[in-house]
């Protein structure tokens, strides 16, 4: 009789009984179940999948410097334009209208050691992803061939890869909050409270849009298929979360939901594709339960955040009398990297956003809020800031930002709505200190 077990593969054939009562047994075991149980394929495959993320941060990255070198050059076409002009003027300008063009060229001259920098970033790019290029082709050929050989050396490069990337991340498009664009209302849809995202690690071809209404107790998650279908109301998935959700402060990061689990202080990861929670551990001492919320309530104790550094936890804890805490996550296990006390009274808080390493925070979820004040986690300090923010709905509920669009996500009184941000670059060239 032939027995077949569809998770292994393997083959059970039984004969006829042995002289002593007992069943002669064979067991055929496949090929490929001798690998798929090798300690060293599966740290092969741990291996393909750090290339892999690597790979989709290497499209975000270039996307991101493509934009700014697209202006910064545009900046320089108008500053070679003003040149002519200057050049051309011959006395026929008038004093005034001279000083306005040479006041516009001190403006503009500093653009012009930015664009080289920026074009030097744009070829260091094009290197490591030929690099992640050349790591995925060998990794592939180890795989066929399971001799293992180099697999030290692969996976040197790959954390010397993972770090530059990093390193690459913070040095390009990074730069200090100096401004927030006029509200662009995507659209009106659901309750008063609630969030929405997109995956802030898909590669560009991936435009997906997870929706989550209400702010306690909920369990259903849409996902639309595009911006396009998000606005329009079609072309959706409905996602049953095994655990009802508290606040507002989820976030999607790289195929997974992290959210906090209703009436605790369990950080849960929900992996869309599988449909399966992969991991859920409790962040220590963290408030719950409208303990130590935003000032505009809602369960908002934990807000899960990502920005070019990865993904970060804002909460408060008793020990620290109710001050907002940053954490740095590891997106695998969920446990705490790192923590900074930032000082600022989580109540008296609106809403709160990272980018770059820095926490931003509003100093009101109502009309007239502005972005109040900064922590750098780079340094452990902060300063006051004067960032207006125009709020158009006066209600803010959700306000998380994306490094791949660079762009801020807000849920306002039931619509939903984005704000481009500017970031001021300091460039340092090789002489400075």
């Amino acid at each position: 009789t032939l027995f077949q077990s569809p998770e292994e593969g393997w083959q059970l054939y039984t004969s006829a009984q042995a002289p002593d009562g007992k069943c002669i047994c064979t067991a055929v075991i496949p090929a490929q179940s001798t690998c798929s149980r090798d300690g060293r394929s599966r740290e092969l495959r741990q291996l393909m999948e750090k290339v892999q993320n690597v790979s989709q941060s290497m499209e975000v990255l270039e996307l991101r410097t493509y934009r700014d070198l697209q202006y910064v050059r545009s900046m320089e076409t108008l500053m070679r334009s003003l040149d002519a002009r200057l050049r051309a003027a011959d006395g026929s300008l008038s004093a005034k209208s001279f000083q306005e063009l040479k006041d516009r060229m001190a403006e503009l001259l500093p653009l012009s050691s930015v664009l080289e920098q920026y074009k030097a970033d744009t070829r260091t790019i094009v290197r490591l992803r030929e690099e992640v290029r050349n790591l995925s082709g060998s990794l592939a050929a180890i795989q066929e061939e399971m001799g293992a050989y180099g697999y030290e050396d692969l996976q040197q490069r790959v954390m010397a890869l993972e770090a530059r990337l990093h390193a690459c991340a913070q040095k390009l498009g990074c730069g200090k909050l100096t401004g927030v664009s006029n509200p662009i209302t995507v659209r009106a849809m659901g309750s008063r409270f609630g969030s929405w995202m997109t995956d802030t690690m898909a590669p560009s071809a991936d435009s997906r849009v997870w929706y989550m209404d209400g702010y306690y107790k909920g369990r259903r998650v849409l996902e639309f298929r595009t911006l396009g279908d998000f606005i329009k109301g079609q072309n959706f998935i409905q996602h049953l979360l095994p655990q009802p959700w508290a606040g507002t402060g989820h976030v999607v990061y790289n195929g997974s939901l992290f959210y906090n689990k209703y009436q605790s202080n369990v950080v849960v990861k929900y992996h869309f594709r599988s449909r399966s929670v992969l991991v859920q551990r409790s962040l220590p001492g963290a408030g719950y339960n409208n303990t130590f919320p935003y000032s505009w309530g809602g369960f908002s104790d934990m807000d899960f955040m990502v920005d070019e550094s990865g993904l970060w936890a804002v909460y408060t804890t008793n020990q620290n009398a109710g001050n907002i805490v940053v954490s740095r996550l590891d997106p695998h296990t969920l446990e705490v990297v790192r923590s900074w006390d930032t000082g600022y009274p989580k109540r008296s808080a609106g809403e709160a956003f990272m980018i770059c390493g820095v926490l931003y925070v509003t100093n009101s979820h109502l009309a007239g809020a502005k972005v109040y004040f900064a922590y750098f986690t780079n340094t452990s300090s902060y300063e006051y800031t004067d960032v207006p923010f125009h709020n158009q709905y006066s209600h803010i509920s959700m306000l998380d930002y994306n490094p791949r669009e660079r762009a801020l996500y807000t849920w306002n009184n039931g619509h939903q709505v984005l704000y481009n941000v500017t970031l001021f670059h300091v460039i340092s060239t090789a002489g400075d200190p």
